[in-house]
């Protein structure tokens, strides 16, 4: 069964960056809008940022101009570059499709704290 297996996350300060990874298989992000999620704790799953077939960005406000999402090289991997990171980024962070179309993997932690 395909799955996302989400990495990079980490302990960091407020204003450093943090660089996740995401892979997946059977072209899943090859043929669907690919995308970042997150949920804090006590906290509804939110869409984070998303990337078309077409290159077609989209980002939610809380992030705009700090994270960027991008392909792989290879179609079933993806990346969310997050910079100027703020204590209120700290989440689980989950790929995976829009709309979700595969299981969700287990998330890679990431905690912004002093």
């Amino acid at each position: 069964q395909v799955r996302s297996v989400e990495s990079g996350g980490g302990l960091v300060q407020p204003g450093g960056s943090l660089r996740l990874s995401c892979s997946a298989s059977r072209g899943v992000f090859r043929f669907n809008t690919v995308a970042w999620y997150r949920q804090a704790p006590g906290q509804q799953r939110e869409l984070v940022a998303s990337l078309t077939r077409l290159n077609e960005y989209k980002y939610a406000d809380a992030v705009k101009g700090r994270f960027t999402i991008s392909r792989g090289s290879a179609d079933d991997t993806a990346s969310l570059q997050m910079n100027d990171l703020l204590p209120e980024d700290t989440a689980l962070y989950f790929c995976n499709t829009v709309p979700v179309s595969i299981p969700w993997g287990q998330g890679t932690q990431v905690t912004v704290s002093s």
